[in-house]
C-alpha cells in the first residue's frame, strides 16, 4: 500500500513538473517574440527619424545656398 501511494505521488509530481516546463517554455518564447518585435519597431522608428533629420538638414542647406 505504501509503495502504491509513493508511486502515485511520484507520477503526480512528474506531471506537474512537465506542465511547469511547458508553461515556462511558452512564456520564454512569447517574451522572445515580443522583445524582437519591440526591437524591430525601435530600429525602424530610429531609422525613419534619422532619414527625416537628414532630409531636413539638406533642405535647409539648399535653401541657405540659394539665398547667397
Amino acid at each position: 500500500m505504501k509503495t502504491l501511494i509513493t508511486a502515485i505521488v511520484i507520477c503526480i509530481t512528474l506531471s506537474g513538473c512537465a506542465e511547469l516546463k511547458n508553461t515556462s517554455q511558452s512564456i520564454g518564447e512569447t517574451t522572445k517574440e515580443v522583445t524582437t518585435e519591440i526591437g524591430h519597431a525601435t530600429r525602424d522608428t530610429t531609422k525613419a527619424i534619422g532619414h527625416a533629420s537628414r532630409d531636413a538638414v539638406k533642405s535647409v542647406k539648399a535653401d541657405l545656398s540659394k539665398k547667397d
